[in-house]
């Protein structure tokens, strides 16, 4: 009898303030969709402690195998909260800081020599809460000049102000539905130190490589480190690390980036470790790094080789493959009408389930037999590729 795969997933979101349970309902719902699509078979189960994250494990019969798989999630939304606890005051400070860096430091222009997509989608919590700011000043301004028109004087100025206020604050209660606060905190936390890593988020870098460590000290058969959205570069610098440490016997360890927003960091002036970091691991031995995105998902930067448009691709680079998740191919265009518009929604289809899936299932991937350099092993990049070098080299 053929003994069980045994994997280990180490997850990083993205710029997430959410719980680490969000994570695995939503393995749960769309797993058991795509059972029933691809006939798999998945069992969630409760993961016992080992000194690890938030985690769960799955039991699963795919492709003709049992497999074991345990998911754990690395947690930097403590991280993501903090930054986020700046006031409507200070989020408008954070606003006009970010438009100066990425203007002022021409990333916005190489940016948008990439793919239009995601720079209208930076541009739109700023096109939101400018919106929400003139509007308060347009309220304000009516009710101090109403005032003082029927005799009130200077005493309408701090009516004026109120409803001013007022305003702003609604547009706070609305975000959400609008999610601009939320957005526009993520690009500020990215270009805070314009590129470079705050301490914190570098300490926590440092935990998860340690981590890793752990688990790859383990018997198993795959170690999987997945990287959705601008958690992408951070697994990139993770596995930099560990990787910079000499070889390592062990497990096939394997990296699948998602939906990747690596250009919004990399091309920042002061982005020199995580330019190091992509130059250095596209030409590392003992991994296999496949890169996943889809034009569909606005909010990436789809089909962009991360280390070449970078300008950090040299003679010898061998990562990642990208692919594409092709959205107009795997998903039926009931499924597309249902998620047409819904940013978000598309941002994370690739942690979803397809109705009519191809080479690309993120629960054959997560949850069946084989590892990744066996499943795409041989596999040429998609048609449409970007590799122009549009960052500027340090």
């Amino acid at each position: 009898m053929t003994a069980p795969f045994r994997r280990h997933v180490l997850y990083l979101p993205g710029f997430d303030p959410i719980p680490p349970r969000r994570y695995r309902e939503l393995y749960r719902r769309e797993g058991a969709d795509q059972a029933q699509i691809s006939g798999h078979r998945l069992r969630m189960k409760k993961a016992q402690p080992d000194g690890g994250g938030f985690a769960w494990r799955v039991g699963s019969h795919v492709e003709g195998r049992d497999v074991e798989t345990r998911i754990e999630v690395a947690l930097w939304s403590d991280i993501v909260q903090a930054s986020m606890s700046a006031g409507i005051a200070g989020t408008y400070r954070q606003l006009f800081r970010t438009i100066w860096i990425y203007i002022g430091s021409g990333t916005i222009g190489r940016l948008m020599r990439l793919r239009r997509g995601p720079v209208i989608a930076a541009f739109y919590p700023i096109a939101v809460l400018m919106a929400q700011l003139a509007l308060a000043l347009l309220a304000g301004g009516l009710v101090t000049f109403g005032v003082a028109a029927v005799g009130g004087g200077l005493f309408g100025v701090p009516f004026g102000l109120a409803v001013a206020w007022g305003v702003l604050v609604l547009g706070r209660r609305l975000d959400h539905r609008l999610f601009a606060y939320y957005l526009m905190h993520d690009y500020a936390f990215t270009c805070a130190n314009h590129g470079a890593y705050p301490s914190a988020l570098e300490d926590r870098i440092t935990r998860f490589r340690d981590r890793l460590k752990t688990i790859l000290a383990q018997d198993l058969d795959e170690v999987l480190v997945i990287g959705h959205s601008s958690g992408a570069y951070l697994a990139v610098s993770v596995l930099a690390d560990l990787l910079r440490e000499g070889p390592r016997p062990g497990p096939a360890l394997s990296l699948l980036t998602l939906g990747h927003v690596v250009p919004m960091a990399a091309f920042l002036p002061r982005a020199d470790r995580l330019r190091a970091d992509l130059a250095f691991l596209s030409q590392a031995d003992g991994l296999f790094w496949t890169d996943v995105t889809a034009p569909g998902d606005a909010c990436c930067f789809a089909l962009c080789d991360p280390v070449a448009v970078c300008g950090m691709a040299g003679p010898d680079q061998k990562w990642p493959l990208v692919l594409s998740a092709a959205y107009t191919q795997t998903l039926s265009p009931e499924r597309q009408r249902a998620i047409r518009n819904r940013w978000f929604r598309l941002h994370f289809q690739y942690l979803c389930a397809f109705d009519r899936p191809g080479d690309y299932d993120y629960f054959a991937i997560t949850a069946g037999p084989r590892t990744l350099a066996q499943r795409f092993g041989g596999r040429k990049p998609s048609p449409g590729r970007i590799t122009r070098p549009v960052g500027a080299r340090p």
